[in-house]
């Protein structure tokens, strides 16, 4: 079963093409990275993917379900999304509590939850090695924690599809180092989720990402699994400009201009 299957996906805002001929096909057991620049279209995409937007023509599946024909909110359920914008409307909560709102798709806890319930959010923070989190309240957090309270969070719902929208924005190197590798090890945890990475940065595609889509003015440059799209002669056609590919750690790469 496909994840993601969007079909001839176009979306028209005053007569302009803000996303153009979208053919897409994520299947489980792939992880992908949505790599582009500023005002490519990658954040609309997400908002078609969960339903938050309705595509101007063309077909949209996820968990192969076709919007239009489908309850939005019932897959929503089924999506856990990682975003900055998210952060700025959390309270001053303990990260434990935070996660387990997770369970309720809501910001803060309004339900009625049991201990067992918060000692499943507590487990989360211990699968990603950060026990020493609970207790605290999110604004002592530095960047990089809250990073990780969110992606526990969105865990929280054992999710199928984890999207992280540009989760090292703001963090330092040793701390976007940390979060990478923590990211990683989900992916060897039981039900693993398909992971969907969108981000400005080649070397934040760690080797368990399988498949890359080059996305720029709205359109699909190329895609494909990523050996084969993270070539110098593909992305230099892609940003438009020669650029020099290094090896960044093991099976990493950094994308520099070219001298």
């Amino acid at each position: 079963m496909d994840v993601l299957n969007l079909e001839q996906v176009n979306f028209i805002r005053k007569e302009n093409y803000l996303l153009k001929e979208i053919q897409w096909s994520v299947k489980k057991g792939q992880h992908w990275a949505l790599l582009g620049l500023n005002g490519a279209g990658k954040s609309l995409l997400l908002q078609l993917i969960t339903g938050n937007l309705w595509a101007s023509s063309g077909q949209v599946q996820v968990f192969g379900e076709t919007f239009g024909q489908t309850s939005i909110p019932e897959i929503n359920k089924r999506i856990g999304w990682v975003s900055l914008a998210l952060q700025v409307r959390l309270k001053n909560e303990v990260a434990e509590k935070i996660v387990l709102s997770g369970k309720f798709a809501s910001i803060g806890l309004y339900q009625t939850y049991e201990e067992a319930d918060l000692q499943v959010a507590r487990d989360l923070l211990t699968t990603l090695d950060s026990s020493s989190l609970i207790g605290k309240k999110y604004p002592q957090l530095s960047q990089g924690e809250r990073q990780i309270v969110l992606i526990a969070r969105a865990l929280m719902a054992n999710p199928e599809l984890l999207i992280l929208d540009e989760p090292c924005t703001g963090l330092d190197l040793f701390a976007r180092e940390e979060l990478l590798k923590k990211i990683e090890q989900l992916t060897h945890t039981p039900d693993a989720p398909t992971i969907l990475l969108v981000t400005h940065h080649t070397e934040e595609i760690l080797p368990f990402i399988t498949h890359v889509a080059l996305l720029r003015d709205g359109e699909f440059v190329q895609q494909g699994k990523r050996t084969q799209v993270l070539q110098p002669e593909i992305l230099s056609d892609f940003y438009k400009q020669t650029v020099e590919v290094r090896p960044y750690g093991e099976q990493r790469y950094l994308v520099l201009p070219a001298d």
